[in-house]
Formats: C-alpha cells, sequence, structure tokens
C-alpha cells in the first residue's frame, strides 16, 4: 500500500516536516489500511497491535554522529588533496567506510590503497565517536516505550563493530534485543543483507517489522529486505515514495504509529 495514504489525523499531532509537496505525501505517509487496524495485541488489552520488532539504525538516526563522519572523511580528503563538497554528500553520508575509501581513492588518485584509506577513516571516525555521542531527539524515549511494551528490538548499523560498540557503550547495549554492524553480513547498505538477518536473528518475518532510518541509503536497504520504513531524515533528504513514511523527528513516533505501519506494511 502506498505509504502517503495514512490521514494526517492518524500520526502524532506535532507539525509535519516540509520534506514536499502535499501531492508527494511528505510528512504524512503511511496506510489507511493501517489506520484501520483493530485487533488487539496478545494479552496487551491495545486497540492496535504494536510491529513485530522495530530495527534502527544508528548513526543519524539514534545518535548524531553523520556530522562526525563527515568531519573524518573531509579530514582525510584534504590529507589527500581534496575538499568535499555537496557532489560527495552520497558518497560519504550513510555509506560504509569502504564504500567513502573507495571514493576517496578514486578521486584523488592517491598512491594509497583503498584499505589503507579505510583504516584511516576508521581510526579518525572512532575517535570523534568516542568523544562525542549525543542521543537524537527523542531516540530514548522511544526506545523505553518499545522496551515497556516488550517488543523485540535490533540495532542494524553500516558502522565498524567497533564504532557500533563505541555507540553502545554510551547509549546502553540493553536497550536492543539483537545488534549488527558492517562485518557481520557479507554485503552491507544499500543491500538488504543487514536486516534480512536482524529479522532472521530475531526469528521473524521482515514485513512485520519496522526499520527505522536517516539516509536514502538505508531506506533502500531496508526497503529491499520488505521492511515497513520510517524515515526521519537528518543531512540529506530523502525522496517521497511507496511504504516510505516521513517525519521530522523521532519525538513524533509511538508505538501506535509503528504498530500502524508494520500492519500496512503486511497487507
Amino acid at each position: 500500500m502506498p505509504a502517503s495514504d495514512l490521514p494526517d489525523s492518524d500520526l502524532p499531532d506535532a507539525g509535519a516536516a516540509d520534506f514536499g509537496s502535499a501531492e508527494s505525501g511528505s510528512g504524512n505517509s503511511g496506510s489507511t489500511e493501517a489506520g484501520s487496524a483493530k485487533a488487539d495485541s496478545a494479552g496487551s488489552g491495545l486497540p492496535w497491535a504494536p510491529p513485530a520488532a522495530v530495527l534502527f539504525d544508528m548513526d543519524g538516526t539514534l545518535v548524531d554522529t553523520e556530522h562526525l563522519w563527515w568531519q573524518a572523511a573531509a579530514e582525510i580528503a584534504a590529507e589527500l588533496g581534496l575538499t568535499l563538497t555537496d557532489h560527495d554528500l552520497p558518497e560519504v553520508l550513510g555509506q560504509a567506510i569502504e564504500h567513502t575509501a573507495g571514493h576517496l581513492h578514486r578521486s584523488s588518485g592517491t598512491t594509497r590503497t583503498e584499505a589503507e584509506l579505510a583504516v584511516l577513516l576508521g581510526d579518525n571516525f572512532a575517535g570523534k565517536v568516542a568523544a562525542e555521542i549525543v542521543p537524537r531527539p527523542g531516540a530514548l524515549a522511544l526506545l523505553a516505550a518499545l522496551r515497556d511494551a516488550r517488543v523485540p528490538t535490533a540495532l542494524v548499523s553500516a558502522s565498524p563493530r567497533r564504532v557500533v560498540d563505541l555507540v553502545l557503550g554510551s547509549l546502553g547495549r540493553d536497550w536492543f534485543t539483537v545488534t549488527l554492524a558492517a562485518e557481520d553480513t557479507e554485503r552491507t547498505k544499500p543491500a538488504p543483507d543487514p536486516y534480512l538477518a536482524a529479522a532472521g536473528l530475531l526469528g521473524l518475518d521482515p514485513a512485520g517489522c519496522v526499520a527505522v532510518e536517516d539516509t536514502p541509503t538505508g531506506v533502500a536497504s531496508a526497503h529491499a529486505a520488505g521492511c515497513a520504513v520510517l524515515a526521519v531524515p537528518s543531512a540529506v533528504p530523502i525522496a517521497a515514495a511507496p511504504r516510505v513514511t516521513l517525519l521530522d523527528s523521532l519525538e513524533r513516533v509511538d508505538l501506535a504509529l509503528l504498530g500502524k505501519l508494520a500492519a500496512a506494511r503486511a497487507v
């Protein structure tokens, strides 16, 4: 079902983000099917069923690290005689370290290998993350609500495990049922592998899960895996698309909305 069909009354009361025209459905996404979902979740007594699980991206979604990743890439680029511009955004933000290392290698013509650049990027980024980890607005409140409702959660990141562990050490490991880092699947985002692996570890059908992302790369990964997708853009815009719900903040997300999105995807 098109994500643009969810009526405004089914969204939280906060003002919608202006991600596009009213015709595109930006900021008012979802499904009328979801709005009519009234089946009680087993034993909860609630008028809506929660999602089977919520699968979270990390950088830019739960923690404000995308600007740190950009800084890390810009500093390594400068060492190679490059200045990153808006043209480089798609090759940096939301991308795995290896992808950005390849981009810098091709753009600079450096004699350093892509593997060497990946190590430099990883070291630089990890140092910045260790010094500055800030949760995104609404992130901890949403995680707490999911924990209280006993909804399984997964952290699904394209960052290396050492960066994921740094963030978990600050954010808290107990929020998540399972965690995946870049090394945990053969392919990372935008391939569907990370989200398929997360659903598999939870023993769930991806169609019953809601993925929460902040970049087009992550949205593409979750969408390809078959998840309902909730996108809260951080540094780069995300285009309106079927089965992708756009909001301006996690502060506007609650269990009812997540349940409706999962129900709509399963139809």
